[in-house]
């Protein structure tokens, strides 16, 4: 007959747990995500510069467990890569665009060409496939408008498929580099 886990009851504080079993152990393969899952990605979208004592001490475990739950979640791939997030302006990259890109045909070779093509540049950040008028909307990043200007004529217009462009300049930076709403996960 096959064994049941045990769930392990919520803690008042989250901050602190009870110690049992349950509570410590590793995920299990297609398991839910948990509280301390969530609290550890929550924690990590704010500071993935985080020692891992530091982590556990955040969400209420120990250090071991802590480790493997953050190394099952990078292999579940919840957590897909740590990067620093750079303030673009420092850089001189002061023009962030928004391109919606037409293609001049619509079919799955044509797209993928595109799709590849637009992945190899270094200029646009984002990419999305889009429902409505048009077939990507793209994040661009260069230092200015002229440059810009040189880079929309002379690399996205060559593109294969690229019927027309449609561009929308940033003017104010209201919110970016959230992090993912995690309330939803919660039971």
């Amino acid at each position: 007959m096959p064994t049941r886990e045990r769930k392990a009851p919520k803690a008042a504080n989250p901050g602190r747990t009870s110690g049992t079993r349950a509570e410590t152990a590793a995920p299990r393969h297609g398991a839910a995500l948990d509280r301390y899952d969530i609290a550890i990605l929550a924690e990590l979208q704010t500071d993935a510069r985080l020692s891992n004592a530091e982590l556990a001490a955040r969400i209420g475990l120990s250090a071991a467990p802590t480790w493997r739950r953050v190394k099952w979640l990078e292999q579940q791939r919840y957590i897909t890569g740590y990067r620093a997030e750079i303030d673009r302006r420092r850089i001189g990259l002061g023009v962030l665009a928004f391109v919606r890109v037409d293609a001049e045909r619509n079919n799955a070779e044509a797209t993928r060409a595109l799709e590849d093509a637009i992945r190899a540049l270094p200029e646009v950040v984002a990419c999305h496939y889009i429902s409505g008028a048009g077939t990507f909307e793209l994040h661009v990043m260069c230092t200015d408008l002229d440059a810009y200007s040189r880079w929309s004529m002379d690399t996205l217009f060559k593109l294969p498929n690229v019927k027309d462009i449609h561009t929308s300049f940033s003017l104010g930076e209201v919110k970016a580099g959230a992090a993912l709403p995690l309330k939803h996960l919660e039971g």
